[in-house]
């Protein structure tokens, strides 16, 4: 059984920190995600908007250093529900959310650059130096391992 997400995005909105009746904290934030290919009619980039929800000392970590548009890395798990609308009794709704277990820094708010990085190719006019120490390996055969 393995039910493990890691994700990295830029949240929507600052993460508001709540407390149940009982004093848990919990925080529940929106992340961005950029999908690793462009929309061949537009040529940008979509995004995925993830629901993540965090529990204890992880909520007060996200509420505390992070706010709108920084990008954070969060790993958690992946959890699913449903409820029944209230005006519609006939409707059910369901929701997909991350139950995040870990947050990390990750970049700075002002570093905007397109996720992927646009791809390059080595310029052939680069230097690499004196490559002649280094053998060529010609087939998997020659491989040591």
């Amino acid at each position: 059984k393995m039910n493990k997400v890691h994700i990295l995005g830029r949240l929507t909105a600052d993460p508001e920190l709540r407390q149940s009746q009982s004093g848990v904290a919990s925080c529940r934030f929106t992340l961005a995600v950029n999908r690793p290919f462009k929309n061949k009619n537009t040529g940008e980039y979509e995004a995925d908007f993830i629901s993540c929800m965090a529990w204890r000392n992880t909520a007060e970590f996200i509420a505390k250093h992070f706010n709108k548009g920084r990008m954070i890395a969060v790993t958690g798990s992946l959890r699913t529900g449903s409820y029944q609308d209230k005006n519609h009794p006939d409707v059910k709704h369901y929701t997909t959310d991350v139950q995040v277990a870990e947050a990390y820094f990750c970049g700075d708010k002002s570093n905007d650059a397109a996720y992927p990085p646009e791809q390059t190719t080595p310029d052939p006019a680069m230097n690499y130096g004196n490559l002649s120490d280094f053998e060529e390996i010609l087939s998997d055969g020659d491989v040591p391992f």
